[in-house]
């Protein structure tokens, strides 16, 4: 652990979250096994009906969510061509039926959908629109007028089609809806769809296949991140030699720390001592480096 009160775990774990739980109910779930009083948050939310890659995280940790958050996601996706639902998934009403479309109209239609593209996320989200949730205002009855947003799809694979199922393979940016691509592709083969099943295989560095089982997760799952995790963040690295990690630590101005004030490379950069453990995180500004956060320092 990365905190110094040992009592308290510190880190995050990469779950397993399986269909049928929300992210949220899952999250407490795990989170009471290592004590009522550890903060606990998670990096990106699966729906109820999606399992896979549930980044988790505990005590100070949960204030690097926007981190872990800002890295690119990984999918595999069953669409159900030939009706919509209202939440463009499993659980929801039928709103619309089409005819099922096609093997040669799938694969036509997929192109247009990769790399950067314009998308309008579901009514059934957490999209703010005036003050309020989207869902909620779609449960009250509510217009809800949502406007479109770039995101990138950086892959689109079709690996199988039979009887109006396509089984997909996404790697996307963050904040891309794979319920609004399954929506949008049927759309473009003038049928209608929505999806029926999803599983999130990676979320930055982090993969499915080295992910915790829920029943197996317990204290000594949770670790700190290390410095062969940062790159696939976006962040930088450093390593602070130990005349200077007591000082980093106890938050004192950068601009006394020899390091920062000759130090170049990308904004911004995790910082680690001599052992890899993580101290903080660090961001230029108007070409001085200023803290982020500070693994050590209490407040």
């Amino acid at each position: 652990m990365s905190e110094s009160d040992s009592a308290t775990p510190s880190g995050f774990a990469i779950l397993d979250k399986p269909v049928g739980i929300t992210s949220y109910s899952f999250l407490s779930s795990m989170g009471r096994r290592l004590g009522d009083i550890v903060k606990s948050g998670h990096a990106g939310t699966l729906d109820s009906f999606a399992s896979g890659v549930l980044v988790c995280l505990f005590g100070r940790y949960t204030r690097l969510s926007n981190y872990f958050m800002g890295t690119g996601k990984g999918y595999e996706a069953l669409i159900k061509f030939g009706e919509e639902t209202d939440t463009l998934d499993p659980e929801g009403a039928v709103v619309a039926t089409a005819p099922v479309p096609d093997l040669r109209a799938v694969e036509a239609a997929l192109p247009s959908f990769r790399g950067n593209i314009l998308q309008v996320p579901p009514v059934y989200s957490a999209v703010h629109v005036g003050g309020e949730r989207a869902y909620q205002r779609a449960r009250k009855g509510q217009d809800v007028p949502l406007v479109a947003r770039p995101v990138t799809i950086n892959e689109l694979e079709l690996l199988s089609y039979e009887a109006g199922l396509a089984r997909i393979r996404i790697a996307c940016s963050k904040g891309t809806y794979i319920r609004s691509l399954a929506r949008d592709i049927a759309t473009s083969c003038g049928s209608r769809g929505r999806l029926q099943e999803l599983r999130r295989t990676f979320s930055g560095p982090f993969r499915v296949e080295d992910a915790v089982q829920p029943d197996d997760f317990s204290a000594v799952s949770v670790r700190s991140l290390g410095m062969s995790d940062v790159a696939g963040m976006g962040l930088g690295a450093v390593c602070l030699e130990a005349k200077e990690t007591s000082a980093f630590s106890n938050g004192l101005p950068l601009f006394r720390l020899e390091t920062f004030l000759s130090m170049d490379g990308p904004s911004p950069q995790a910082v680690f001592d001599g052992n890899g453990s993580l101290l903080g995180i660090v961001s230029r500004n108007e070409g001085a480096w200023h803290y982020e956060f500070v693994l050590g320092m209490r407040k």
